[in-house]
């Protein structure tokens, strides 16, 4: 569960998002690749809306459930295995979208190219080691 200081962040950086079309315009994040993503609760059935940085493969999307490296997998992931269709939002586009967490190699080669992009991914997977593999998941646009 996402503590009251992460949630303001989070819609801070949502805020940002819509007000600047899909652009970050906030502190350390300013001009860094995000997405929006919506899930649905797998508890409480509501929407629940994440920014998350992303790389592009192809025509998907990846991000990583880091967490900052923290003990426990964010909620979203939670959420996408008990529904994995999503609303994603990136810059000023919106699309349904199927979000599957990968594994093997090609987990390992996409957090890799992230790490390579963003170093402090590196050091989430240090921290998170003990307790948990990182989450490695690739948004699929769903063909309308």
């Amino acid at each position: 569960m996402a503590d009251g200081q992460e949630l303001g962040w989070n819609a801070a950086i949502i805020r940002d998002f819509h007000d600047h079309a899909g652009e970050i315009t906030l502190g350390r994040l300013a001009g860094s690749r995000m997405l929006l993503m919506t899930t649905i609760g797998a508890h409480t059935g509501e929407k629940h809306t994440v920014p998350l940085g992303y790389d592009p493969d192809g025509a998907d999307y990846i991000v990583v459930g880091s967490n900052s490296g923290l003990e426990q997998h964010p909620a979203w992931l939670a959420n996408i295995a008990a529904n994995p269709v999503v609303t994603v939002e990136v810059g000023t586009e919106s699309f349904q979208a199927r979000a599957v967490p990968t594994a093997g190699a090609e987990r390992r080669r996409l957090l890799d190219a992230r790490i390579a992009r963003v170093p402090i991914f590196g050091d989430y997977e240090r921290k998170a080691a003990a307790a948990r593999e990182l989450a490695v998941v690739r948004i699929t646009k769903i063909n309308e």
